[in-house]
């Protein structure tokens, strides 16, 4: 059977890391949570729920996931498939099940969980985000013949497949660099629509004027970069 590992980017989370962890389907091998210079008790809270903690010091969701990578290749095991996740308890942990299907029958090698309109609650998504989602999407079809619908946050990849990207978007490009690079290698992907929720807590990104407007900046920036260079 293939292993599945989540890693989980988790910057003060403590109020919704445990009804993530507790949430997240029993087929996965391990829950890598990356505390990213938390200032409350999100690691006691992530540790006591059963899973792994890893640290990093240098704020940016970028730096989180890479760290995630970086601990599950120091591992004896590498992993087959792995899920990304955030930790505020909007996504539905419950369905990594269906959105790791499509990689576990060999259909695909990358799946994104798309949070579209009709499965989002009411105010889940700011209207900055709505529209930057659109605007990214948009211009990813007409550059790319892209057939994304999201940047959103859950989705799952093949090891060898994430390995092969070399990511290293430090900060709020980390979920579009990810799908550029799918879409210039040509790898399988496919969309899975998901339940979204109103999250525990107060957005680092879009719940801030300043991340607003860094993470337009970088996802403009990173869409033009790859368009440049194909």
């Amino acid at each position: 059977m293939k292993s599945i590992n989540v890693i989980i980017p988790a910057f003060n989370e403590e109020k919704s890391i445990g009804h993530v962890i507790r949430d997240i389907p029993k087929i996965v091998d391990e829950i890598i949570v990356v505390n990213n210079n938390s200032t409350d008790n999100t690691q006691e809270v992530a540790e006591e729920t059963g899973a792994t903690v890893v640290f990093e010091k240098r704020k940016g969701y970028g730096y989180s996931c890479l760290k995630g990578i970086e601990y599950l290749n120091n591992q004896d095991k590498e992993p087959d498939i792995v899920v990304f996740l955030d930790g505020d308890f909007s996504d539905f942990p419950k369905e990594l099940i269906p959105i790791t299907e499509p990689i576990l029958n060999g259909s695909v090698d990358f799946v994104l969980g798309s949070r579209v309109k009709k499965l989002r609650e009411k105010g889940s998504m700011t209207p900055q985000q709505v529209f930057g989602n659109w605007l990214a999407c948009f211009l990813m079809r007409i550059l790319y013949k892209s057939n994304f619908t999201d940047l959103g946050p859950f989705r799952a990849i093949k090891w060898d497949t994430l390995i092969d990207l070399n990511m290293v978007d430090k900060t709020y490009g980390w979920t579009i660099e990810m799908q550029l690079k799918i879409l210039k290698k040509q790898i399988p992907y496919q969309e899975i629509k998901v339940n979204y929720r109103q999250r525990i807590g107060v957005s680092k990104v879009s719940g801030t004027l300043k991340g607003t407007i860094f993470a337009g900046i970088k996802i403009i920036g990173w869409i033009l970069k790859h368009y440049r260079t194909k």
